[in-house]
């Protein structure tokens, strides 16, 4: 699994790209990945809002944060909410999940 940050927090900031990762990364989670979700939620804390503020705007510590956001880490759902809700609040933008009817239905469903 690829580990090594996807963004460069001292590049230049694109916010297009930074949107694209939190609709990547809500869909991976919805579909399944959660290790390669919090990995890509981690890059994108770290290149926008920061691990100090993530902290205080979700009343849990930069540490646990950090924790959480890693391959092996373990977000409640309230977590994973906020950290969520914070990262789309500070890009601005709104969420939209929607369930389509699958094209290949799983057998013994």
């Amino acid at each position: 699994m690829h580990t090594e940050p996807i963004l460069n927090p001292s590049a230049t900031f694109d916010s297009g790209f930074a949107i694209g990762l939190l609709d990547q990364s809500v869909a991976l989670f919805l579909g399944g990945e959660p290790e390669a979700a919090r990995l890509i939620l981690r890059d994108l804390v770290t290149a926008t809002v920061g691990f100090e503020a993530l902290a205080v705007l979700t009343h849990r510590s930069a540490r646990s944060l950090r924790a959480m956001l890693t391959c092996n880490g373990k977000p409640g759902m309230d977590s994973l909410s906020r950290i969520f809700a914070v990262l789309r609040d500070w890009l601005q933008v709104r969420l939209d999940v929607r369930v389509v009817e699958a094209t290949c239905p799983k057998a013994g469903f």
